[in-house]
């Protein structure tokens, strides 16, 4: 099978690329810089150097059977360039893979499949670019807080732990987040494209239901400072954060039921403070390798 993969060398797209790759699929990913080009090629990954103003890579998306949507792009024009690549995407007529999130679902639950719409999503037009892929019989992945390997928003808490000896949380952290481990989440993608059958809203989360707090703990054990926090209140938060401290300030609970029983998908990790550790290591590695 040939998939194309936007956001390549991004946090879940390179996941995602690499794979598709060890399944034996040949994986065209596109980036936004000649940097990238090497490190994913000795992954036995085909590069195209574009991005998401420049559609110039759509020759290269219409010889994929699947399209697999993971860019992203923090500026003023995130949601314009989403809609312009989804608009991309789906004018090929190929089985399309969008990837949201779980902060669509707003605070509480818990929230299934179901409920994908009835919430207060952090950013409403995402919806309504999730309503566009379904509408168009493609699949919507909304993973949890993803965490493992070179990224994620556990980096915050190595982070500060290291360079400040306290890991940052907003509030006091007894809300719980919705999670996924990395490689966990780059297989429910793998299971989704070969499921050419299968369409639809899938949440990629684990399950777990640790506290906020516990996670940013044992994460500030791993990175040597002793479980110790640094409490955030929401104003400082934004100030650090932008529109993010919303998501990181988020109670939810979200079930995972349907990609385990119509794609087979069974997270191995169970959360994150186990291993806490081992993703730290994993984490300040790859600071240096890339």
């Amino acid at each position: 099978m040939k998939v194309f993969v936007t956001g390549a060398s991004g946090y879940i797209g390179r996941a995602v690329a690499e794979a598709l790759r060890r399944r034996g699929h040949r994986v065209t990913g596109l980036v936004r810089s000649d940097a990238k080009v090497k490190g994913l090629e000795a992954r036995e990954i085909e590069v195209i150097v574009g991005d998401m103003r420049d559609a110039a890579w759509r020759g290269a998306a219409s010889g994929a059977d699947v399209l697999i949507h993971c860019a992203v792009e923090y500026s003023a024009d995130y949601q314009a360039l989403d809609r312009k690549t989804i608009d991309t995407l789906l004018g090929l007529k190929k089985r399309t893979i969008y990837t949201s999130g779980v902060w669509q679902y707003g605070p509480g639950g818990p929230f299934t499949e179901e409920e994908a719409f009835s919430g207060k999503p952090l950013m409403p037009w995402r919806s309504e670019h999730e309503r566009l892929v379904l509408a168009a019989k493609g699949v919507v992945i909304r993973p949890g807080c993803v965490y493992g390997g070179a990224g994620g928003l556990t980096g915050l808490w190595f982070q500060g732990a290291l360079e400040r000896k306290a890991a940052p949380i907003v509030g006091d952290g007894a809300n719980r987040w919705a999670v996924v481990q990395l490689d966990d989440l780059a297989d429910l993608y793998v299971r989704a494209a070969e499921a050419s059958s299968a369409g639809g809203l899938f949440n990629g989360v684990d399950g777990s239901r640790f506290t906020v707090r516990e996670m940013a703990e044992a994460a500030s054990r791993a990175a040597g400072a002793n479980g110790a926090l640094k409490e955030l209140g929401y104003a400082e938060a934004e100030k650090l954060y932008g529109p993010m401290a919303h998501g990181l300030a988020i109670d939810q609970h979200v079930e995972g039921m349907k990609a385990k029983e119509a794609l087979g998908w069974a997270p191995g990790f169970r959360g994150f403070p186990a291993d806490a550790d081992r993703f730290f290591a994993s984490w300040n590695a790859a600071k240096t390798h890339q």
